[in-house]
């Protein structure tokens, strides 16, 4: 028995540690119901509890999946899965433009999500990084909090340098940073952006009405930041990448 509970506490500190191991550098997120930009007024979304990344992730991170997995490589990468915009800042397959701690960008969908599976993660669904990014400093929800929703717009309206260090911007109440004030991320299911009707279930998906009467739909006219996001999305495609557009990865709540 006692040469049982020895393998038993082996096995279990083991697991323990691969479990820590993975969730490196995560926060917890609580989850719970929200109103999402879209929608009718009482289309409430549940979002389970789930894990995401602290920092978006880097150049030095995404150098060492490319050269773990060098079909993911700038010369290597097949057009079905990146457009030519792909890592077009990198001078070489192992050489970025930047600092190594800032955000990679010009990444694909396709890249972003085989880089987080290949991290034992996901990419965050849309309704996770919407949830999550509703917070503040101090509150979970800070939609309605004035003086949030101005910073989100300046930094939208704010010409970008993509060259500043994870963690510059504000941690939040999840302890997240950088989810706004540094660069857009990509979703799971980005492409499932409905910009044009008035419930979540509509399959009219004019992606040409960023302004306007896209508006319509929208839960809280007053949150255009939201808003722009949304409109966003719903220009991308999955092979597409841009100076703007990073991302991080996601989890499922450890049981």
């Amino acid at each position: 028995m006692k040469f049982f509970n020895i393998v038993l506490f082996i096995s279990c500190s083991l697991l323990f540690c691969e479990v820590a191991a993975q969730s490196k550098g995560m926060a917890t997120v609580k989850g719970g119901v929200y109103l999402p930009l879209y929608g009718a007024a009482d289309k409430t979304v549940k979002v389970d509890p789930f894990m995401m990344d602290v920092y978006p992730v880097t150049n030095a991170e995404f150098l060492k999946f490319v050269n773990e997995n060098p079909q993911w490589k700038k010369s290597n990468i097949k057009s079905l899965f990146a457009d030519e915009s792909y890592l077009t800042k990198w001078k070489t397959d192992e050489s970025f433009t930047g600092l190594p701690n800032a955000p990679v960008t010009n990444v694909s969908w396709f890249a972003a999500k085989k880089y987080c599976e290949c991290q034992g993660k996901r990419l965050p669904k849309m309704d996770e990084w919407e949830f999550a990014a509703m917070a503040n400093e101090n509150v979970p929800d800070a939609r309605k909090v004035e003086t949030y929703n101005q910073y989100i717009l300046n930094w939208y309206e704010t010409p970008k340098t993509f060259n500043k260090a994870v963690g510059s911007t504000f941690k939040n109440y999840w302890g997240i940073y950088d989810l706004h004030g540094l660069v857009w991320e990509w979703t799971m299911d980005f492409n499932t952006v409905l910009i044009s009707g008035e419930s979540r279930k509509d399959v009219d998906k004019d992606s040409n009405l960023f302004c306007g009467s896209a508006a319509i739909g929208a839960s809280d006219l007053m949150n255009y930041a939201a808003f722009m996001r949304y409109a966003f999305r719903g220009s991308m495609k999955a092979r597409y990448s841009s100076q703007n557009l990073g991302f991080r990865c996601a989890k499922d709540l450890e049981n």
